[in-house]
């Protein structure tokens, strides 16, 4: 055979693979001559990667990364923004491939016991630069103040528990809120305003519902729903009417009712779903979501928005992501209100004594950057951060974008002051989630009732009985996923002691005064946190789960017992009675005359 036709035998064979190869080494070329350009070889160049994907997102990074190197001008700013769907994996890839960008967005896209990891293996920790001034604060009322209480949240966010040490630099300040057409209400209610009444809210929802478009005759939709919509009114209005069940279900104290305890409450008898907190959280569900677009639960995002958009619907929740966005949409067409989620009165006849407050909000500080080990600039990506998170730089990046800024201090624009969060309030306090084939029924059963397919007492009945009866194997798989985790935490705390040696060593190790100072200020607070860490991530985890599985394996409680922030009848027959005699001591007190003062002493 001759050479040609050989030739075109083994491009006719390999025709597929060939055209994949050639692809990759033009994508290559292309990519690294794109850079060449963009970076000349005296350049120092940071690379920084992330999942916003928002136009604006990346207009305001370039537009602040130009400003940078208007003072900085040997420093070039490289963006690589890359999906949400396939993020988790990139970084993955490029953590361990070793090839990861010098500054990455951190916090989501992937597990978080996995960005704990990644944390202690491939990112810089920040805290000992956190308690120092943002150099570009200067000449500002922050100018002194150390970067962490610059944060509205006080930089919350960017810390990690599990390593007592702060590993990134937020940015943003998310936030949620209900969006409604201000036109249409006024069109079909004569409403100025949105209610923040509950009750009155839902009776705007029943006036809407009743309505008919004039054009097509068909109804109004009180509220855009969707699947993802849904959790965004249950985690801001819903749940948190749960907050009561943490007086009986918060067995180590924490705050928080978690799904084990909510399982032990249950089986102990100190919660049902007849307890008012419970009850009132699955009513108002009701309630509300009778009011949204029929199967909303098999509906995305997409479809809420399209209701709300063609003006076919009054109300939707959205975040300060996309608010900007319907916005743009709404403009020219109709007027757009924000307001926040309705509340009962504190005499409402059902809600009155079961809602305890607003949703405290957690300020959703994001948008955070993380900096590589494998950075070869530390310094320069730091200093890039310290001028996003300046006041004046984070004023000018969240406006560019149309988000809130998370520094004290600076102007939010008009539409998003109505998006500040709520700092006291209440939260959610029941979790069914335990794990198995327990999460999968009550995700189910939960579904059901949600269009209504099932009553309050159905759900009630059905679940209860799943739940007591095949809760406690799922509950012991947890406790078993809990021991096995404990070798990953042994793991782990040998990195943490590691670190307080190689501390003590550079102690001894160290030259000057000064140098021994801090050296020994190092190494005293690196043996803190391992002593903290130990403690919360093995013994306080031992006691916690010996107190459950004795709860659990008790056939039956004393007669007495209650939850952990709850007294027992016996006990409040005792308050009762002392607070009997202390008021009859005070009537004796007021009724007996004074004694007569001494006699003055002659002078």
């Amino acid at each position: 055979m001759s050479v040609p036709k050989k030739l075109f035998s083994f491009i006719q064979t390999y025709f597929a693979l060939l055209v994949v190869v050639a692809v990759y080494v033009w994508s290559v070329f292309v990519i690294i001559t794109y850079r060449a350009q963009e970076a000349p070889p005296e350049a120092i160049v940071i690379r920084l990667g992330h999942w916003q994907l928002e136009a604006s997102v990346r207009e305001a990074v370039d537009e602040m990364a130009e400003k940078y190197r208007a003072m900085h001008p040997n420093v070039i700013i490289i963006q690589d923004a890359i999906p949400e769907s396939t993020y988790g994996q990139w970084v993955s890839t490029q953590l361990m491939g070793g090839t990861a960008p010098d500054l990455l967005q951190v916090g989501a896209q992937l597990p978080a016991n996995i960005w704990l990891s990644y944390y202690n293996r491939y990112f810089q920790p920040l805290s000992r630069y956190v308690y120092n001034p943002n150099p570009y604060n200067a000449g500002t009322e922050l100018a002194d103040t150390p970067l962490r209480q610059t944060y509205k949240d006080g930089m919350k966010t960017a810390y990690v528990p599990e390593m007592q040490e702060y590993l990134s630099i937020p940015l943003t300040l998310f936030g949620t809120r209900i969006l409604y057409n201000k036109t249409l209400l006024k069109e079909i209610t004569g409403l100025e305003e949105a209610p923040l009444n509950y009750r009155d809210f839902l009776a705007v929802c029943a006036q809407i519902a009743s309505t008919t478009n004039p054009v097509d005759g068909t109804p109004y939709i009180p509220i855009a729903g969707s699947a993802y919509h849904f959790g965004f009114w249950d985690s801001m209005m819903f749940a948190p009417v749960t907050y009561g069940a943490l007086r009986r279900a918060d067995f180590n104290r924490d705050g928080f009712v978690g799904n084990d305890e909510t399982f032990v409450a249950f089986k102990t008898g100190l919660l049902d779903f007849h307890y008012p907190p419970v009850a009132g959280w699955l009513k108002m569900i009701r309630e509300v979501t009778d009011h949204f677009q029929t199967g909303y639960t098999g509906l995305g995002r997409d479809e809420a928005v399209f209701l709300f958009a063609q003006q076919r619907a009054v109300f939707m929740t959205t975040g300060t992501w996309d608010a900007g966005s319907l916005l743009a949409q709404a403009e020219g067409q109709f007027e757009v209100g924000i307001m926040d989620f309705p509340l009962p009165a504190n005499d409402d006849p059902y809600y009155g004594g079961v809602v305890e407050g607003r949703i405290y909000e957690t300020p959703g500080v994001g948008f955070q950057f993380a900096i590589t080990r494998a950075s070869k600039h530390f310094d320069v990506a730091l200093d890039f951060l310290m001028f996003l998170s300046s006041q004046k730089g984070n004023e000018e990046l969240n406006g560019i974008i149309g988000w809130i800024p998370a520094i004290k201090g600076t102007e939010i624009i008009p539409l998003l002051q109505a998006f500040e969060p709520h700092l006291e309030g209440v939260y959610n306090n029941v979790n069914f989630a335990l794990g198995g084939n327990t999460t999968i029924k009550w995700g189910q059963e939960f579904d059901l009732y949600k269009v209504n397919q099932l009553s309050f007492e159905d759900l009630a009945g059905r679940f209860t009985r799943y739940y007591l009866e095949n809760g406690l194997k799922d509950f012991l798989e947890q406790q078993r996923d809990w021991r096995r985790g404990m070798q990953r935490n042994e793991q782990y705390l040998a990195g943490i002691r590691g670190r307080a040696i190689l501390a003590d060593l550079a102690m001894e190790q160290a030259g000057t005064p000064e140098e021994r100072a801090a050296a020994e200020l190092d190494s005293e607070s690196s043996w803190v946190r391992y002593r903290a860490i130990t403690s919360a991530r093995q013994i306080w985890g031992e006691l916690n789960h010996a107190r459950q599985m004795d709860l659990v394996n008790q056939t039956e409680l004393p007669e007495d017992f209650v939850g952990p922030y709850e007294y027992s009848e016996r006990v409040m027959e005792k308050i009762r009675r002392r607070l009997r005699e202390q008021k009859a001591a005070e009537t004796r007190l007021a009724k007996e005359p004074p004694d007569d003062p001494p006699p003055a002493e002659s002078p």
